[in-house]
């Protein structure tokens, strides 16, 4: 992916090597980058800089990263990726469940941070990209129009919709329940074989009958693979 103009990052960390190099790192990519190094600076800079996403420590004196997350979601449109030292599986799942939309231990690779943080531009705000290509596939939000090999797929705005979202996913197992809410919506009523009912009829669209495109893995869902 070239680098990315108008896009803001607001990078906030107590350790000032990791600011300094993250920053440098970020500003090179062609991002607008502002910084904090403790949390209640980081809610006021938000709210006078509009970051599109926030690159946020959790361990940080004061006020934690988890409480600078839970307040920006209440009033920021905004993509919150959590950095943590820790390890633990519950400090995870506490970051995701109050609202962060991704979560990396340190140490991480800047590369691997890049893309994290083109992933979630792609996912939450596709309009600043235009369009969007990923392998094969060349996805136009603005039209609703997805190509698979430059010939346009013919989609219900529903398989636009799952076929988007397993798209910029690629990689990545999507169960039947993460698909359901995604797509259909948390207040969907109905069986979760709508599903599979819908990725059978994607698999014809894309000629994929052995099913090497759009895998299922029994008991966890289904994976995009493009390699």
């Amino acid at each position: 992916m070239g680098k990315l103009k108008g896009i803001k990052i607001l990078l906030v960390d107590d350790e000032p090597n990791i600011v300094k190099f993250l920053e440098m790192g970020l500003v090179n990519e062609g991002f607008e980058v502002q910084t904090a190094q403790d949390g209640m600076t980081a809610v006021t800079l938000a709210q006078e800089f509009h970051p599109h996403i926030v690159i946020l420590d959790v361990m940080m004196p004061g006020m934690d990263g988890f409480e600078v997350c839970r307040m920006l979601k209440k009033t920021e449109n905004i993509a919150i990726i959590m950095l943590t030292a820790k390890e633990e599986v519950e400090d995870r799942v506490k970051g995701l469940t109050i609202g962060a939309d991704d979560y990396m231990v340190k140490p991480f690779s800047f590369e691997e941070l890049l893309a994290r943080i083109h992933a979630r531009i792609r996912n939450q705000f596709p309009s600043l990209m235009g369009e969007v290509v990923i392998g094969p596939f060349r996805i136009d939000d603005r039209r609703k129009e997805i190509l698979y090999d430059e010939h346009v797929l013919e989609l219900s705005p529903t398989e636009y919709e799952l076929l988007k979202f397993m798209v910029l996913n690629q990689g990545l197992v999507l169960s039947k329940t993460m698909i359901l809410d995604k797509v259909w919506g948390y207040d969907f009523g109905g069986e979760e074989n709508i599903v599979e009912v819908y990725i059978r009829s994607l698999r014809d669209k894309l000629n994929d009958r052995e099913h090497r495109l759009i895998r299922t893995l029994r008991g966890a869902g289904y994976r995009l693979d493009l390699a």
